[in-house]
């Protein structure tokens, strides 16, 4: 009794390659792979989307676009430092241009910020009147 290695470049015609040890089944040549199909890989990563973003990472980006709007606007109050004469009612003050414009825009910010807040409490109250009808 011989034994005999059979290879692709064997004569034998029905010479078959060595079953692959997989959990998952192997599709055949030329099929697409049913999405359907359970599979051990994270939903994003099996779709090619690969990693979802983090909090931290959207931390970091936060931080660092912070970091270049301070910059940016450090540079804005250095170049604007000409004197200017500000009347509020009863009161007159001199600030740097830069100074002044610097704090309109956080006074904006605020309104808008408080504006904001107003309207997301509006919306919470009438959400919960709402949750409250359904549940009885």
């Amino acid at each position: 009794m011989t034994t005999s290695s059979r290879g692709p470049g064997d004569p034998n015609p029905d010479y078959s390659p060595p079953a692959r040890r997989s959990d998952t089944p192997v599709p055949p040549s030329g099929a697409t792979p049913d999405p359907d199909a359970p599979s051990r890989l994270h939903p994003d990563v099996a779709r090619g989307k690969g990693i979802k973003g983090t909090r931290t990472g959207a931390l970091w980006t936060a931080l660092l676009v912070g970091v270049l709007i301070l910059l940016l606007l450090l540079v804005f109050i250095l170049q604007n430092l000409d004197s200017v004469t500000l009347e509020l009612f009863a009161w007159d003050f001199s600030l740097p241009l830069g100074v002044a414009l610097l704090f309109a825009a956080i006074a904006g910010a605020v309104i808008v910020g408080l504006a904001g807040g107003l309207r997301i409490l509006q919306l919470r109250l009438a959400a919960n009147r709402q949750r409250a009808r359904t549940v009885r």
